[in-house]
């Protein structure tokens, strides 16, 4: 793709937005940035982009600015359907996003990773299983790090893994990864695709441009994932908790297994008892993070290596502390149904649940038996709560909180010792946050900040002696 001299508009300055805009630039592009907030909100963004050259729209879309374009990337939170964006396609105009524009560039192999939930765990334990195997590997996409921010270093020898998302896989046409898997298909973001299946569609188009010589790996145990399997031109893996399957990775007598083909040898690669993670779901992800790995050429023993010393990462169900006998856990990144399901299912009950932030066109009714079985009372925050209550009223106890803050108080004085205070709001966070990071860090010092009777009584007794 030759960009030198080619006038491309980015669309949204988000990170990848950022990142987009500031690669085309070094490439020779004239490019102009447009984004909806105002420039007092992108006070931060701006003087870099004037200092490199780079214009800026603010504040709403100029039709005109649209049409005068070359080439138009779209940032990930930016809708396809978004006016400015439907018009210029009628004239032919070329609308990719950054993924699309990355790969393009990218050297190596690709990896590309997809789902519902799971996706970050999995990208980050499959980047550690091929780095342990010495595997030339850099972890990006919707994970952290742009995807284009990866293209300097990239290597004809290495491996590029990628979490993506729906909305970045929506406006693929070239993306090609070597390897592509799909976690699972839930509903999810329903408010921006408007219906299950073309929620579902946008996922598949991971392996799109997949031929022959290219992997597939898909959730035998998810119906909707694995019926993409007929719809796809590569060699199809498979894992499975529930039974052993052709080729692929599954659970049997209590270990993680692996067979790279029907007639091959089945390989143990590592006990259940010896993953460090909690949840039968964070099983998948490592089952599905062994298939990867394995197919990219990591060695069995490295495998086992990297899962054994692999940690939860931020926001993922993770272990916060335990104050007065309860433990705190932050699942701030379960900004869905299913995940928050999913988290519930991990801890046998005595639960406080804090549910609620900004509502995806999502049924919080699908938690009511999770809710009955397990957990004890429910708080509620955010433009979702009175949604979530009248769905689940009658199946557990409801304490309406607005805010984080009341909600992590609430369920402080109500839990007892054995009890779990879970963060899993089931939402997402941007009608009171940043993004689900600040979300999970804001929980994490409220809980960091609460009073400890152990250690106040251990103060006390200290300034008695005194």
């Amino acid at each position: 793709m030759e960009l030198k001299g080619k006038k491309v508009l980015v669309v949204g300055l988000g990170k990848s937005g950022l990142s987009a805009a500031l690669f085309l630039r070094r490439r020779g592009a004239q490019v102009t940035v447009s984004d909806m907030r105002s420039a007092a909100a992108l006070a931060k963004e701006i003087p870099a982009l004037l200092e490199h050259g780079i214009s800026v729209e603010s504040g709403g879309h100029g039709l005109l600015t649209f049409r005068r374009q070359d080439l138009i990337v779209v940032s990930p939170g930016v809708p396809l359907d978004t006016p400015e964006l439907v018009q210029v396609k009628t004239f032919g105009l070329p609308v990719i996003g950054e993924l699309e524009l990355a790969a393009n560039f990218l050297k190596g192999s690709i990896l590309a990773i997809t789902g519902s939930n799971g996706k970050t765990t999995t990208t980050a334990l499959t980047g550690e299983i091929l780095a342990a195997a010495g595997i030339e590997t850099q972890v990006g996409g919707n994970i952290g790090v742009p995807v284009v921010d990866l293209i300097e270093k990239s290597r004809d020898d290495g491996w590029s893994v990628l979490e993506v998302s729906s909305f970045q896989l929506e406006s693929t046409e070239r993306f090609h990864p070597r390897i592509a898997v799909i976690l699972n298909i839930t509903p999810d973001h329903l408010d921006r695709h408007g219906t299950f299946e073309n929620y579902a569609m946008a996922k598949e188009r991971i392996f799109a441009a997949q031929t022959g010589a290219d992997a597939l790996v898909l959730n035998a145990d998810n119906g909707r994932a694995a019926a993409a399997a007929a719809r796809s031109s590569a060699r199809v893996y498979w894992f499975s908790l529930e039974e052993p399957v052709g080729q692929g990775a599954w659970v049997q007598n209590g270990q993680v297994v692996f067979r790279a083909a029907s007639d091959a040898d089945v390989e143990v690669i590592v006990p259940l008892k010896e993953i460090p993670l909690k949840g039968s779901h964070n099983v998948e992800n490592v089952l599905a993070a062994v298939c990867a790995a394995r197919l990219a050429g990591a060695p069995g023993d490295a495998v086992a290596r990297a899962v054994k010393n692999f940690r939860a990462v931020e926001h993922r169900l993770e272990y916060v502390a335990t104050v007065n006998g309860v433990e705190y856990y932050n699942d701030s990144k379960a900004t869905n149904v299913d995940a928050a399901a999913k988290a519930i299912a991990a801890f046998a009950g005595g639960i406080h649940l804090i549910l609620g932030g900004k509502d995806k066109n999502s049924n919080y009714a699908d938690l009511s038996e999770l809710l009955r079985k397990r957990v004890k009372s429910v708080y509620t925050i955010g433009s979702a709560a009175a949604k979530i209550e009248s769905q689940i009223r009658g199946m557990v106890p409801i304490v309406s909180c607005e805010t984080l803050e009341r909600a992590v108080t609430a369920a402080q004085k109500a839990a007892h010792p054995g009890n779990v205070v879970l963060l899993s709001p089931a939402c997402s966070s941007f009608d009171q946050f940043e993004n689900y990071e600040q979300r999970g860090r804001i929980f994490k010092e409220l809980v960091t900040n609460l009073p400890d009777a152990a250690k106040a009584s251990k103060q006390a007794g200290t300034q008695g002696r005194g």
